[in-house]
C-alpha cells in the first residue's frame, strides 16, 4: 500500500515537471517569434533629380515625391529611358505616376541607340543618340512579398552611388540595406551577379529613410517585387526583334468544351509563339487573356520582357472552364488591356489574336467594331469550326468576317484539328509582324493631315478671330498628333494668303496648340477661292500618301472670287472638305465647297460665340466617315 502511494507521488512530480518544461518552452518560443518578427516594410523616398544610373541595383522599388513634373528634371527616351534620366520624371512621362508622386518599380535593361524624345503627361522627354544603360518603370509591382527571415543574419547596407542634393564634388551615398550571408557562410562577400539575374541576395534589400547615409547602422529586413512582375532571365537581356515591334494580346479559349488535352495543346502553341518571337522592350511584347464565362488577364505586356520568362508563365496557366464568350473577352481587352499602365507603348501597333474552339457562344460584332475603331488589329484562329450540320447552332452566323480587322483573308486562319494548330505558328507571325499591312492601326484619330483654312478678313475682328483660333485648337486637341500620326497645318487668308505653319513644322500636340495661339490677325478682303487653291498647293501638296487629307475652311462672309472650280479641284485630289460658315457666310457657297453629301460636311452658325458647339459634331462626322470605309 505504502509503495503504491510513493509511486503515485513520483508520477505526479514527473507530470508536474513535464508541464512546467512545456509551458517554459512555449513561452520561449513566443519570445523567439517576437524577436525574429519582421519590422514593417518601408520604401525609401528619393528626390526628383535622382538619376537611375546612380542606383546600382538592377531592380528596386522607391517612392517619388510630389512635383517631379518640373522640366528641370531631364528625361531621355520614350517607354525605355536612358539611365541618365530622372527616375521620377520618367515615371510621370510613362504615365505610371502623376505629379503627386508615389511608389514605382524600376528595372534596369541594356543600353541602346536612338532614344526618342516625346511629350507625354506634361513631361517633354529628350532624344539621346545612345547610352550604356536603360531602365523601364512600372507602377504595378510596388506590392512586395518578403522572404522568410533567417535567424542569425544581420543587415548590411548596399551602397548606391546616388547624389541627393549634394554638390557634384562631394561623394554622397544613399544606403539601401540588405541582409548579409548567414554566420555559417564561408565567404564574407557576395558573388557578382550579371545584369538581370534574378537573385534573392541581389534583389533582397531593405530601404532606409531618405536621410540615411552610408554609415547607417540600422536596417529593416528587405523585400523583392512580386514574382510574376519580375521574372528576369539568367541570360543577357535582349531588346527584342525591332522588325516585329508589336504589342500583342492572345485571347485563348478556356471553355469547358475544349477539354484538358486540347487546352494543353493551346498552351503549347502559345509557348511556340513565344519561342519564335524575340520578346523584348525594343521588339514584340506579349500578354494573354483567357476567357470562359468571363475573361481574365493572365499577364499583361509589361509583365515579361523575354521569351523564356514568357514560356514559363504560359506553362502555369490553368483552365477557367465555362462557356466560350469571345465577344465579352474582346470588349474586356479593348477597355482594359491596351493601356499605358499595362505596357502599351503607343509607338507599336496593337494586335489581338483570338483563338476559339468551334464558335463563340456570344456575339462578337459590336465588341469587334469598337476594338477596330480603337486601333486594334483583330486576328481570329478558328479551330475545328462548325460543320454544315452544326452551323444551325452557331450563335452569330458569319461571326468571323464580323470580327476581324479586314475581310480579305489576311486576318483569319482556319485550323481543321487541334493537333494541327502548331502548323499555324509561322504563318500567323509572318502576318502579325508585317506592320505595314496592319490596317486597323490607322484610326480617325491618328491617320489624317488636317489643314485649317481661316478667314482673316476685316469683318471678323480681333476678338472673333481669337474665338476662331480656339475652335481650331479644340478640334486639334482630339487627335493623336505626331510625326507619324495626325499632322496639323494652318493657312490664313484675306485678299492674299499666308501659310501660318505646315504639316512638318510641329510634331507634338503642345507645340501645335502653342503655334495656333501665336497666329496673328491679318485683316483685309475675302478671296475664299484663291485660298483653297493656295492650301492645295502650299499645304496639301506635301501631305503623305497614306494620310487622309482633310480641309476645314472657316469663313464669315461671301467670297469676292469664284469658289466652284477650286472646290472641284480639291474634291478631285481627294481632299475631304468641311465648310463652316458664320454670321454673313453664304450657305450656297458652303455647300459648293463641302464634300458630298453637303449635309455632313457643311455647317452654319449665326454668331461666333456659338462656334464651340460644333466642335463635337465636326469630330464625330470625321470619325463616322472614316469608320464607314469598306473592310475588304
Amino acid at each position: 500500500m505504502f509503495m503504491g502511494i510513493v509511486v503515485l507521488t513520483m508520477k505526479a512530480s514527473v507530470i508536474e515537471m513535464f508541464l512546467v518544461l512545456l509551458a517554459t518552452g512555449i513561452h520561449s518560443n513566443k519570445d523567439m517569434t517576437k524577436k525574429i518578427k519582421r519590422p514593417k516594410l518601408a520604401v525609401p523616398q528619393i528626390n526628383c533629380d535622382v538619376k537611375a544610373g546612380k542606383i546600382i541595383n538592377p531592380e528596386f522599388v522607391v517612392k517619388c515625391p510630389a512635383g517631379c513634373q518640373d522640366p528641370k528634371y531631364h528625361v531621355y527616351g520614350t517607354d525605355i529611358y536612358a539611365s541618365y534620366s530622372s527616375v521620377c520624371g520618367a515615371a510621370i512621362h510613362s504615365g505610371v505616376l502623376d505629379n503627386s508622386g508615389g511608389k514605382i518599380l524600376v528595372r534596369k535593361v541594356a543600353g541602346q541607340s536612338g532614344y526618342k524624345g516625346s511629350y507625354s503627361n506634361g513631361v517633354q522627354s529628350l532624344s539621346l543618340p545612345r547610352w550604356r544603360e536603360s531602365f523601364i518603370v512600372s507602377g504595378e509591382a510596388t506590392k512586395a512579398y518578403q522572404k522568410p527571415p533567417v535567424p542569425g543574419t544581420t543587415a548590411q547596407p548596399v551602397t548606391l552611388m546616388q547624389v541627393t542634393g549634394a554638390p557634384a564634388t562631394e561623394a554622397t551615398h544613399t544606403s539601401l540595406p540588405k541582409p548579409s550571408p548567414s554566420t555559417g557562410s564561408t565567404t564574407s562577400s557576395l558573388r557578382p551577379q550579371p545584369m538581370g539575374h534574378r537573385s534573392w541576395e541581389l534583389g533582397r534589400w531593405s530601404p532606409s529613410s531618405p536621410t540615411s547615409s552610408h554609415n547607417s547602422s540600422h536596417a529593416s529586413p528587405g523585400f523583392v517585387p512580386k514574382e510574376e512582375l519580375s521574372t528576369q532571365s539568367l541570360d543577357p537581356v535582349s531588346q527584342g526583334d525591332a522588325n516585329c515591334k508589336v504589342d500583342l494580346s492572345f485571347l485563348i479559349d478556356g471553355s469547358s468544351s475544349i477539354g484538358k488535352r486540347r487546352f494543353r495543346i493551346q498552351k503549347q502553341f502559345l509557348a511556340d509563339v513565344a519561342q519564335a518571337l524575340d520578346i523584348g522592350p525594343g521588339g514584340p511584347l506579349m500578354g494573354v487573356i483567357q476567357y470562359g464565362d468571363n475573361p481574365a488577364a493572365q499577364f499583361n505586356l509589361r509583365t515579361h520582357m523575354n521569351s523564356q520568362d514568357l514560356k514559363t508563365a504560359i506553362e502555369k496557366i490553368t483552365q477557367r472552364g465555362g462557356l466560350s464568350n469571345a465577344g465579352r473577352a474582346i470588349s474586356y481587352m479593348t477597355k482594359n488591356f491596351f493601356s499605358k499602365a499595362n505596357g502599351n507603348r503607343g509607338s507599336a501597333p496593337n494586335v489581338a489574336v483570338v483563338i476559339v474552339d468551334g464558335w463563340p457562344t456570344d456575339k462578337v460584332e459590336e465588341p469587334s467594331r469598337f476594338a477596330r475603331e480603337s486601333g486594334i488589329n483583330i486576328f481570329f484562329i478558328t479551330v475545328e469550326g462548325a460543320t454544315e450540320n452544326e452551323k444551325q447552332y452557331v450563335t452569330e452566323p458569319n461571326f468571323l468576317n464580323k470580327a476581324v480587322c479586314r475581310t480579305n483573308g489576311f486576318y483569319s486562319l482556319s485550323v481543321q484539328s487541334w493537333f494541327s494548330l502548331h502548323k499555324t505558328v509561322q504563318p500567323l507571325l509572318k502576318r502579325v509582324c508585317d506592320t505595314d499591312r496592319l490596317a486597323c492601326s490607322k484610326t480617325c484619330w491618328n491617320s489624317a493631315d488636317i489643314g485649317f483654312v481661316i478667314d482673316g478678313s476685316s469683318s471678323v475682328g480681333t476678338g472673333n478671330f481669337r474665338t476662331v483660333l480656339q475652335f481650331v485648337a479644340n478640334i486639334s486637341k482630339a487627335f493623336e498628333i505626331s510625326e507619324t500620326d495626325t499632322r496639323i497645318g494652318v493657312v490664313q487668308y484675306t485678299y492674299e494668303q499666308r501659310l501660318e505653319f505646315g504639316f512638318d513644322d510641329y510634331t507634338t500636340k503642345s507645340d501645335i496648340l502653342n503655334a495656333i495661339n501665336r497666329v496673328g490677325y491679318w485683316s483685309g478682303g475675302t478671296s475664299t477661292g484663291a485660298a483653297i487653291n493656295y492650301a492645295l498647293e502650299q499645304l496639301f501638296k506635301k501631305s503623305k500618301p497614306n494620310k487622309r487629307k482633310l480641309m476645314i475652311l472657316i469663313t464669315d462672309g461671301r467670297s469676292y472670287d469664284d469658289v466652284r472650280i477650286p472646290a472641284m479641284v480639291a474634291h478631285h485630289k481627294g481632299v475631304i472638305t468641311y465648310a463652316i460658315g458664320i454670321a454673313w457666310a453664304a450657305q450656297d457657297e458652303l455647300e459648293v465647297i463641302a464634300t458630298h453629301p453637303a449635309s455632313d460636311h457643311s455647317f452654319f452658325v449665326d454668331e461666333f460665340d456659338n462656334l464651340h458647339r460644333f466642335v463635337p459634331k465636326v469630330i464625330q462626322n470625321i470619325c463616322t466617315e472614316f469608320n464607314s470605309q469598306p473592310r475588304n
